[in-house]
């Protein structure tokens, strides 16, 4: 009988005109482009020089940050009143001052991130030029060598294309059944509840795996980027995350009468969600109250463990804390969902 039901769904996804070219066109959108714009890094940062010492130091420092990849050299002041003008009307955003040997810093703080990370890098290219490290000292990077934020940022999109995929598409199918109507000769039919819930989220499991294993050529054609730990553990952690979602996204349909509806529930949740896991930023720099729901969302899980064995290289025993926390959860909401879903026998 599930072999038929999980078949018709096939059926409906290849008719829909749409869904197929969404479900494929999306995720190579998402790999190739987002990689490039989900940058944290802080680059062209607007500096002004005040150089009263005109030395010869002073101005090997200049033609460091001209030559820097992070500054753009806004030209040289004559006073720190004329470099602050620049920086009241938006056309600097750091004033280095030189006098007497002795280095000033002034950044604007008014986008936080851009004026702490931007003075860090300045004060970085300061303490070069004084030779203030020894020149036995050196750094060791010892994963992500070339510090390149895409290696970061593409097991996070991996995460998000499987909550859109699983999580998403199996609600608004469900809830798209109600409104037509089918959904009620579904239930007056002895499909049993099991049979019709896996019907419904096994072919977009299978969509997901194989989304994945996109993400993954894609990643390895188009930024040489391929995961340093075993490929089985990659998949084993974006199944739980499709269980999880899958099951939240029939809890979801399960109480809504409209795709609206359902669509403004799933999208509340996971927007959540996501900006909780630390996809994007530590999660130790969340306020205490909101680090504490990093231990009931799947998503931090997640992030932390796919990192650690695409990027770092871990085995399982590295990430068996977050599988087992994966498990618990992705159970626990599946045995809601199935519980939660009505069918008149």
């Amino acid at each position: 009988m599930i072999k038929y039901l999980i078949q018709k769904e096939f059926l409906q996804i290849r008719r829909n005109s749409f869904m197929p070219k969404i479900i494929f066109i999306f995720p190579i959108m998402v790999m190739c482009v987002m990689p490039w714009v989900m940058n944290q890094e802080v680059k062209n940062i607007r500096v002004d020089v005040v150089d009263m010492d005109r030395t010869t130091q002073s101005q090997q420092l200049v033609h460091q940050i001209e030559a820097s990849n992070y500054f753009i050299f806004n030209g040289q002041k004559a006073t720190y009143q004329e470099a602050m003008k620049d920086i009241e009307t938006s056309q600097a955003d750091i004033i280095l001052e030189i006098r007497d040997g002795q280095y000033l810093i002034a950044a604007n703080a008014v986008n936080g991130t851009k004026g702490s990370i931007g003075s860090a890098y300045l004060s970085q290219i300061v303490s070069s030029n004084l030779s203030l490290l020894t020149s036995d000292l050196s750094p060791l990077t010892l994963y992500n060598k070339h510090q390149d934020y895409k290696v970061f940022m593409i097991p996070a999109l991996m995460g998000i294309l499987m909550m859109m995929l699983c999580g998403f598409l199996p609600a608004l199918n469900i809830v798209g059944e109600k409104e037509k109507g089918t959904i009620e000769q579904i239930n007056v039919t002895p499909v049993s509840k099991w049979s019709f819930i896996f019907a419904k989220l096994i072919p977009y499991w299978l969509i997901g795996l194989v989304v994945l294993t996109l993400c993954l050529v894609l990643s390895w054609l188009v930024y040489g980027i391929t995961c340093q730990g075993p490929l089985w553990l990659v998949y084993l952690l974006a199944i739980l995350l499709a269980l999880f979602f899958s099951s939240f996204g029939l809890i979801v349909s399960n109480y809504s009468d409209t795709m609206q509806q359902a669509m403004l529930v799933m999208w509340f949740f996971v927007v959540c969600l996501m900006l909780l896991s630390g996809l994007f930023t530590p999660v130790r720099s969340m306020p205490h109250w909101a680090y504490l729901t990093t231990y009931v969302n799947p998503m931090h899980y997640f992030a932390d463990a796919i990192r650690t064995v695409f990027v770092r290289g871990g085995d399982f025993y590295s990430i068996v804390h977050q599988v087992l926390a994966l498990i618990g959860i992705s159970t626990l909401m599946a045995v809601w969902a199935v519980q939660s879903y009505k069918k008149n026998n």
